[in-house]
């Protein structure tokens, strides 16, 4: 009997048919030819409440839902969660579900409408986009149903206390898979890498065709064989690859919901995929005030997973970063020559001075490639037309930082520091072009 009115719900057409039966007594307290139909109408509604009570709870058939989704939601992207019914009863049902969505996206809004036919599947999907890594705990699935009638609901409930862990970007991974076999890229909006010379890692000896080089003319094998033989090469392999992400203070700065640290995170997993893809070999760490979530750069099958694993445990408080200690770990940790991914950001000229010298000490032995962020609401305000004395002012002040955004990068390039000024939307595909034009030009 307790479960029969936890499930019981009495719906609006109820109440507003009692007002109406409210209504009549009313009026037959004035006119009292009204009073026998009053109560006649007051039987029939009564009846009609049984009636439907009994289609929704006297038989053993009801409505069963379920909430489909993926093992784990993508960080920063839209995922599909899926909802099907179906519908066991004989008759029409007029369902409400309300999805009790985890906490982290603020909606508390949620119901959906739908008529489902007698015998019927229906299928419902809707889009969340988490903005940062954890688990999510979705809570109960709740299905209202309601018969033709629709004086009265019964409630059932699916899928209590779901949890789903947010993981950083893999559908990026999905979608940039095929860019580690490719240097033309135009379908992505990237520049074609114009590759220089050759490496020296001999591959084999064919025919000449029109298009080769002639400075890997073979001119031995072409006596041999008395047509035009070339050498070729192919790209080193089995080079390190390290990307170093920054959690201090300056990545803490949202864009379009996502941090910078997870826009670093989510570019980080991508363009470690197509490093192994390329056959070199992917590592990674953060640091703050220490070092850590170390994965030491090789290329075996579990690389992927123990990359992923690490950038998904990434936890910070956002601290002012010690680039000191990065220093130290990279001349302690890293003996390779190697290209280092730094994923930091620096907004004025003042910020990058105070760590340039950690950075020409990592320059030295390794190839360090220093990533930061364009500030895009300053860029907007750039391109915003000025009305006010105080709009020029802070449009000029805009102009200054985004001016200085441009100095650093010429500061780098001083002391043989590459670096990408992207815009965060942007990242993964600088970096991943970066990287490829790295392997083009063979400067590793």
């Amino acid at each position: 009997m307790i479960r029969f009115f936890k499930q019981l719900y009495l719906n609006n057409i109820l109440f507003y048919c009692i007002i109406g039966v409210i209504f009549l007594f009313i009026l037959a307290y004035l006119f009292p030819m009204f009073y026998n139909a009053a109560w006649y109408v007051l039987y029939i509604l009564l009846a009609f409440l049984i009636i439907d009570t009994l289609l929704l709870f006297a038989s053993g058939k009801k409505i069963i839902g379920n909430r489909i989704m993926s093992e784990k939601l993508s960080n920063g992207d839209e995922n599909e969660i899926n909802i099907v019914i179906n519908n066991q009863y004989s008759f029409p049902i007029y369902s409400k579900i309300i999805d009790e969505i985890p906490f982290q996206f603020q909606q508390r809004n949620f119901e959906v409408k739908r008529k489902i036919k007698a015998f019927g599947k229906d299928n419902y999907t809707y889009l969340l986009r988490p903005t940062e890594r954890g688990e999510y705990s979705f809570g109960n699935l709740n299905i209202y149903a309601a018969s033709p009638l629709r004086l009265v609901s019964r409630r059932f409930t699916y899928n209590k206390n779901q949890m789903v862990p947010t993981y950083p970007s893999y559908m990026q991974l999905r979608k940039y898979d095929l860019m580690a076999f490719s240097n033309n890229l135009f379908q992505y909006g990237l520049k074609k890498i114009r590759r220089i010379g050759h490496t020296m890692e001999f591959e084999q000896i064919k025919d000449y065709v029109q298009g080769d080089d002639l400075r890997t003319i073979n001119w031995k094998a072409t006596a041999k064989k008395s047509q035009l033989m070339v050498n070729q090469f192919q790209d080193e392999k089995s080079q390190n690859v390290y990307m170093i992400i920054d959690k201090g203070r300056v990545m803490k700065m949202p864009f379009n919901g996502l941090s910078l640290l997870d826009y670093a995170i989510n570019a980080t997993l991508v363009l470690s995929n197509v490093i192994l893809k390329k056959q070199d070999k992917a590592g990674m760490f953060t640091f703050s005030k220490k070092v850590e979530n170390r994965v030491v750069a090789e290329k075996r099958q579990s690389q992927m997973q123990q990359i992923m694993e690490s950038l998904y445990n990434i936890k910070t408080d956002f601290f002012e970063s010690d680039f000191s200690r990065l220093y130290i770990d990279v001349k302690n940790h890293i003996n390779q020559r190697s290209l280092i991914m730094l994923y930091t950001n620096f907004e004025t000229l003042d910020g990058l001075y105070r760590q340039l010298p950690y950075l020409k000490g990592i320059a030295k032995n390794h190839l360090l490639v220093v990533v930061f962020f364009n500030n895009t609401e300053l860029d907007e305000l750039i391109q915003q037309k000025s009305n006010t004395v105080q709009e020029i002012y802070d449009k000029v002040i805009a102009e200054k930082f985004a001016f200085e955004k441009r100095l650093i990068v010429n500061e780098l390039r001083k002391y043989g520091i590459y670096s990408v000024l992207t815009k965060p939307e942007n990242l993964t595909l600088d970096t991943i072009n970066k990287y490829l034009e790295i392997k083009a030009r063979g400067i590793l």
